[in-house]
C-alpha cells in the first residue's frame, strides 16, 4: 500500500497543476481498464489457487477479495493504469507535438 500511496502522490499532481483532465474521464478511463484488470485478476486468481505465487502476509493489509487476492492487488490494476494514463496525459501537454497516437 505504501508504493501505491507513493504512486499517488507521485502522479496525481499532474491532475491538478498539468490540468490533465483524467479523471474528469473517468468513465472513459474506468472502461478501458476494467476489462484489461478482469483478465489479470483471473490469472491472479489461478496462479494463487494453484500455489504458483502468493503474497507476503508481512506485505499485505490482509484484506482479501473473491478468490483469496489482496485489496492492494485490486488497487493495483486500477491505480497503475489510472497513473499512466495521466503520465502520457501530461507529456502531450508539454509537448504538444509528441507524435504518440498520431499517424504518420
Amino acid at each position: 500500500m505504501a508504493m501505491l500511496a507513493f504512486t499517488i502522490l507521485g502522479s496525481f499532481w499532474l491532475e491538478i497543476f498539468l490540468k490533465v483532465q483524467v479523471l474528469r474521464r473517468i468513465k472513459r478511463v474506468l472502461s478501458s481498464i476494467l476489462p484489461v484488470a478482469l483478465v489479470f485478476l483471473i490469472w491472479d486468481a489461478f496462479a494463487i489457487g494453484h500455489k504458483h505465487w502468493r503474497f507476503d502476509p508481512q506485505q499485505i493489509l490482509r484484506i482479501f477479495g473473491p478468490f483469496h487476492i489482496p485489496l492492494e492487488e485490486f488497487i493495483f490494476f486500477l491505480i497503475i493504469p489510472i497513473v499512466a494514463i495521466m503520465t502520457i496525459e501530461a507529456v502531450r501537454r508539454v509537448k504538444p507535438n509528441w507524435p504518440i497516437g498520431r499517424s504518420r
